[in-house]
């Protein structure tokens, strides 16, 4: 390889890409920083000012460019900081990612350090801000102003210490500088960039060169010797193999994941359950998966990546998908602003508390604040499966490296302190101690000999605190074996010749991957046959591709009915992620190109699991399955660590200029450039001895895992296919010009809008089901978790949306502070209409249509005041789903919204100029796919708020021309629903409508009607009973068409009648879009006419008619219980609704009858029955049945019984009721088709039936007996509506 290629031809190859130094550049001198929000109030040393990057090498590599801005943005995130000789400067530890446009991601690793400020002129101008700082405020040289430490560019928690000393020797200089008594101190970043996050081996490396510029001696070899060795000499381990380089002074070892193992992560996730403690780390981890958005909160970058490298490495074999700033500077604050989920870390300033901070949206926001190990979820998400279990299981792996698992919540037990222990870290709880970070600076100080004799005392009284003997105490009881506890002063031996830095390194090692296994094998569990539900439909990648978005990849619905149902709510929420839906793109897309990574190994798992278990039972059953392989996974890593594969060349002399780069203790030196920017030439024994084959299979992989892909092509489709602030993973770091702002929100914009016709479009599909399927769109069962699921995901866009470009934030949602905002004026200008004396115009006129049943007047302000009269739900962002549920069923979501967005004058005071509701264009169309919502019938409102009190409203419909529109007696209704019953309601006479409040009563589905019969106008013809939800407005219709009163019609003073949804009429329904006829029939179905009633008479259906009809109906129960329960609709309609089983057989029963009048008196089917059931009894009574069979004896006295039962029953229910009573119950218990034969033996049957007459053909009889056998499959229940009073 020739020398000038070297820098960029091995790139991939190489350990390390860049090594960077940030400063003070002392030819601008001091700038301030405005970007970083400058107060003007606080001493010069507190305030920001720019940093530079002074220099980097190589120039550039043609894998990674070089981003200036981004890099140096990220090293000094906060920009320079000062200190003088009173303040504490020790060096700090971070690390930073920057994510490429193709989610591809780069390291860097960042030691900052303080350096004495030699230039003349910059200490002037310190000198200069000071004095002018001092005439402005006076009070403020005050030594009560909090100490100038604070504004370390990371304000480590150790500046925090209250310890008196520290407060004393800083009061004299407290915040301020005189150039002439105190030393100014400046903020340095060294910093290397890597292609993988190798963080144990470049936090060693860099402290190495540090401690060479501060140490009494030279170092041994230039520094440039060392650089150059890190960047060009030094290669990434190949996979599976470890590797051992040289720092300054001691050697390093890293080792890289072999193909089947878990991809690298390195960093300490030990340290991330102790920050959080296990629930509130799995709590979100859940949240990660759900794709809300995170907000990670703390004073130290380094625990900020830490959580947010933790938390990401978990989700293996998925991938986070949307925006991932683990460290978001100061400068792009606005960026919390996006309307998409993401990952984000915020530096807390010193001092302030959480309650200051302004965030743009919490109605979905997962807030962690890690310094305080406490957490915020947002409200109702579903639960990880097997929590309980799955977090016992973590805490014994965390016990067994003496890590406690509640983290840093102080314990109840213990109440002076907690402390959790790990070999070579020790961190102890103090009110007045220091936090852990601090500490396991202090230790890493102590072993590389840094650490003064007061510090050393620190360290020794915490290792001999007695807190730690009650740890080991507690592990003793509950079994788990703590490993030794060693000192950590200085770099003492520790067992197998390891220092007890590496010991740690290991020990950290080995619990990450075992922790890592514990969540990864979840997912082996959870989605172990995910591959049978991948649906393969595309010919080539090409034509995949061109039609992701209309492709139905996964099988949704099969696989949740295929789950145990204690994870449904998880899974249902979880399938319709993105990183779900990218992850089954990799798997379509690997039969084509080679298989993504995680993807690989995640493969091989499950296969592995198959060897073991082949398709076990367990697979199907929700009982926790614990991870078997911790101690192999652990073995691997130790035996790498301890077999070294591969050394790296030693750091040696280059050919440098002599006399350049003095040594100088304390200061970091000027690199000469021209021996860094180019590699070695083709001497190197590396790339010799390594096989170029293996490089060559690196490079691959480097260019699988890290590079764009080729293919223009594919890239153009792949980031459409996955683009929702997909491109926005990363902000710009490096531009942030308004018109880049702009931009940014612009995509915003249209990454809102899409998804808005995406969820509107799935939410459509689901619901339309059988017509859905029949267009080619996929499977056809919706099940109620499915549909909560698209629900509650439109509520978190609609949050999303209204918390886009808000001016100020009020409330924890945006879109009930906006809503209450709209009431207040509406509210206002309603007082002002009632006050002034001009009238309204004329009031809107009844519409003749919806008889005696007025109008609901669609109203935002209505809908709201039902909500917020609810004291069930607590909270605003609860208000906002319920109002949008509430709105939905309704059918006037867009239409409320609508009406909410055309205040302008609101939304514009509300909103600035970039927000999505002011993107008039974009408005519309969102609007527009909310009306398609419309065509399609949710009960998400009336199913979820089970217990609320509702006011229903009811009306009884005479016929008038046919009968007293008037009646003496006293009438009475119960209605009931799939939720319970209003009880007995009396109505009060004449008036034939009342509204009454009772509990939700879910949809309803039956009316029982009837009278007392009193005085002399007792009998009544009633045409029909409406009912209405008086809050989401749903009508129901109960037709009857029948008389009530004895001597009349079939004698009955009380009806059961089965309602239906009545189609709202068509003035009310102006504006809500069409509406799909309802699923209980279909459409072209005329009105079923009981045979007896009025208009009755002259209809005779055909006897191919009645069987077809009998059919249906058997066919429609049989459907019924083929769903799941969840989804059934009301059994009663199948039962005795227009199309119902009892209607057809009493089409069946009427054929041939004859009801001729004899001296005016109707003769009715249950005539039949009674006399068929006499004849049996007193044919018995004669003993003439004692002949037959035994079962069919059996059979007549169950059904004279039955009968009796009816006959007794105290309800005034009249005969086509009590026949309609006899077929349910019969169908219910499995009598019917026992009962038909005895029925058509009987003699009674030739006298009451004419010769053609279907009942008396034993063909179609035993074909009748065939069809009814199919319900004996079914348990059919009755609603307590139907068998009141029945006693059996």
């Amino acid at each position: 390889m020739s020398g000038t290629n070297a820098a960029s031809g091995a790139a991939p190859c190489r350990f390390a890409h860049y090594f960077v130094i940030c400063g003070i550049d002392t030819e601008t001198g001091l700038e301030p920083d405005e970007l970083a929000g400058e107060n003007f109030e606080q001493s010069p040393l507190k305030r920001t000012f720019k940093s530079k990057v002074l220099a980097h090498y190589p120039e550039n590599v043609e894998w990674n460019p070089f981003d200036q801005d981004a890099v140096n943005m990220l090293c000094m995130p906060k920009g320079l900081s000062f200190r003088t000789q009173a303040d504490s400067r020790e060096p700090q530890f971070h690390s930073f990612l920057i994510t490429r446009e193709d989610g591809s991601r780069t390291y860097g690793f960042v030691h900052t350090f303080y350096e004495e400020v030699t230039s003349p002129q910059i200490c002037s101008a310190m000198q200069t801000l000071y004095q002018m700082h001092q005439a402005e405020n006076p009070s403020s040289a005050t030594p009560s102003s909090s100490s100038s430490s604070s504004m370390d560019s990371l304000a480590s928690s150790l500046d925090e210490a209250d310890s008196p000393s520290s407060s004393s020797c800083r009061s004299a200089a407290c915040g301020g500088y005189d150039a002439s008594r105190d030393t100014l101190y400046v903020s340095k970043a060294l910093c290397l960039i890597t292609p993988m996050p190798f963080m144990h081996g470049c936090r060693r490396f860099l402290s190495q060169m540090h401690r060479a510029v501060t140490a009494a001696s030279p170092p041994p070899l230039p520094l440039e010797s060392y650089v150059h060795n890190i960047l060009y000499e030094v290669p990434l381990p190949p996979p599976g193999r470890s590797l051992k380089f040289h720092g300054v002074y001691e050697p390093i070892v890293c080792q890289r994941p072999g193909p089947g193992e878990l991809p690298l992560a390195d960093f300490p996730l030990g340290q991330t359950f102790t920050l959080l403690g296990v629930e509130n780390l799995v709590q979100l981890f859940n949240c990660t998966l759900l794709e809300m958005q995170i907000l990670l909160y703390s004073q130290d970058y380094q625990r900020l990546m830490t959580v947010a490298e933790g938390i990401t490495t978990l989700l293996f074999p998925f991938q986070w998908q949307h925006v991932y700033v683990p460290i978001l500077p100061a400068s792009l604050l606005h960026f919390l602003d996006a309307p998409v989920p993401y990952l984000m870390g915020l530096q807390s300033k010193e001092g302030t508390d959480r309650s200051k901070l302004e965030l743009p949206q919490e109605a979905n926001l997962c807030f962690v604040d890690i310094d305080n190990h406490c957490i915020e979820l947002p409200e109702d998400f579903p639960q990880f499966p097997n929590k309980p279990e799955f977090i016992q299981e973590l805490s014994e792996v965390l016990l067994h490296y003496g890590i406690s698992p509640v983290g840093g919540a102080p314990p109840t037990s213990v109440p002076t302190s907690s402390t959790t222990t790990t070999p070579g870290s020790v961190s102890t709880r103090h009110p007045g101690l220091k936090s852990q970070q601090a500490l396991r600076e202090l230790e890493d100080d102590g072993r590389n000999g840094n650490l003064g004799g007061e510090q050393l005392a620190v360290l020794e009284l915490l290792q001999g605190n007695a807190t730690l003997e009650r740890l080991q105490a507690l592990a003793k009881r509950t079994g788990v074996r703590v490993e030794a506890l060693r000192g950590v002063g200085g770099e003492g031996e520790a067992q197998g010749g390891r220092t007890a830095v590496e010991e740690e390194e290991l020990r950290n090692a080995k619990l990450n991957v075992q922790l890592r296994e514990v969540f990864a094998s979840r997912f082996t569990t959870m989605f172990a046959d995910y591959e049978a539900f991948v649906i393969q439909s595309a010919p080539d990648l090409e034509s995949w591709l061109t039609n992701r978005e209309q492709m139905h990849n996964f099988d949704k619905a099969s696989f949740l009915s295929d789950q145990p149902e204690p994870y449904l709510p998880f899974l249902s929420h979880f399938i319709e992620t993105q990183m779900f839906a990218t992850f089954i793109d990799n798997k379509i897309m690997s039969q084509w190109e080679e298989k993504e990574p995680l993807l690989r190994v995640f493969d091989g798992r499950i296969d592995k699991a198959r060897l073991y278990n082949v398709r076990a039972p367990s697979l199907r059953s929700s009982n926790y399955q614990r991870c078997t392989i911790l101690k192999e996974s652990a073995q691997a890593i130790e035996q790498r660590l301890m077999k070294i594969d591969h050394t790296a060349i030693h750091p040696h002399l280059l050919d440098m200029k002599i006399g350049q780069g003095k040594y100088e203790q304390g200061f970091f030196p000027k690199l000469q450039s021209d021996v860094l920017s180019v590699g070695p030439t083709n001497n190197n024994r590396w790339s010799n001895r390594t096989a170029t084959a293996q490089r060559r299979k690196d490079r691959h992989r480097q260019q699988t895992e890290h590079l764009t892909l080729d293919n223009d092509l594919k890239e153009k489709y792949m980031q459409e296919a996955r683009s929702l602030g997909k491109n926005l993973r990363q902000p710009k770091l490096s531009d942030l010009s308004p018109a880049v702002i702009a931009q940014t929100n612009w995509k915003f914009v249209e990454g809102l809008l899409k998804e808005c016709r995406m969820k509107t479009k799935r939410m459509l599909v689901e619901k339309m089901g059988r017509e859905a399927v029949e267009l080619g769109h996929g499977e056809a069962n919706i099940t109620g978790l499915e549909e909560n699921t698209l629900i509650a995901s439109l509520c978190d866009l609609l949050e999303r949306i209204w918390s886009h470009g808000l001016q100020v934030k009020q409330g924890k949602s945006a879109l009930w502070s906006h809503l209450l905002h709209y009431q207040a004026r509406e509210e206002k200008l309603e007082q002002q209409q009632a006050e002034s004396p001009v009238s309204n115009g004329p009031e809107r006129r009844k519409s003749e249509s919806s008889i005696g049943m007025p109008s609901l007047r669609a109203s935002v302000i209505q809908d709201m005041r039902h909500i917020q009269s609810m004291g069930e739900i607590k909270t605003d962002v609860g208000r906002a789903r319920a109002w949008i549920r509430l709105s939905l069923e309704k059918k006037l979501l867009s239409q409320h919204l609508k009406q909410l967005l055309s205040r302008q004058a609101l939304t514009k005071k509300l909103y600035k100029r970039y927000a999505f509701l002011r993107c008039e264009e974009e408005k519309e169309q969102f609007l527009f796919h909310l009306l398609s919502l419309n065509t399609v019938d949710y009960f998400c409102f009336t199913s979820v708020f089970t217990t609320i009190m509702i006011p229903y409203r009811a009306v009884i419909i005479p016929i008038k021309k046919l009968s007293n529109a008037m009646t003496t007696s006293n009438p009475w209704v119960c209605v009931s629903g799939e939720l319970g019953d209003s009880g007995v309601r009396q109505i009060t006479k004449n008036v034939l409508e009342m509204t009454f409040d009772c509990q939700n009563l879910g949809k309803l589905t039956t009316v029982q009607l009837g009278h007392d019969n009193s005085g002399l106008l007792a009998k009544w013809l009633v045409d029909c009973v409406m009912v209405r939800n008086e809050i989401t407005g749903h009508t129901y219709k109960f037709p009857c068409g029948r008389w009530l009163g004895k001597g009349v019609d079939d004698g009955s003073l009380e009806r059961v009648l089965i309602g239906e949804l009545a189609l709202p009429n068509a003035d009310e329904d102006s504006g809500r879009g069409c509406r799909t006829p309802d699923m209980q029939h279909s459409p072209g179905q005329t009105r079923r006419v009981s045979i007896t009633s009025m208009g009755g008479r002259g209809y005779k259906p055909t006897s191919a008619q009645i069987q077809e009809a009998i059919g249906e109906a058997v066919n429609s129960i049989c459907k019924h219980f083929h769903k799941p329960e969840k989804e059934r609709g009301s059994l009663t309609i199948l039962l005795c609704g227009e199309v119902g089983l009892v209607g057809a057989l009493e089409q069946f029963f009427h054929n041939g009858f004859k009801s001729a009048r004899l001296f005016q008196k109707t003769v009715f089917v249950w005539d039949f029955v009674e006399k068929a059931v006499a004849y049996m009894e007193s044919a018995d009574q004669m003993g003439d049945m004692q002949e037959t069979a035994e079962p069919l004896g059996l059979t007549c006295v169950s059904l004279c019984h039955y009968v009796s039962a009816i006959n007794s029953s105290p309800r005034n229910i009249g005969k086509d009721g009590k026949f309609q009573l006899l077929v349910c119950l019969g169908a219910r218990d499995r009598l019917l088709i026992q009962w038909l034969p005895l029925l058509v033996e009987c003699p009674v049957i030739q006298r009451m039936y004419e010769e053609s007459a279907l009942l008396r053909d034993r063909t179609t009889v035993n074909a009748l007996i065939a069809v009814l056998q199919t319900l004996h499959d079914f348990p059919i229940t009755l609603e307590a509506s139907l068998v009141k009073g029945i006693d059996l």
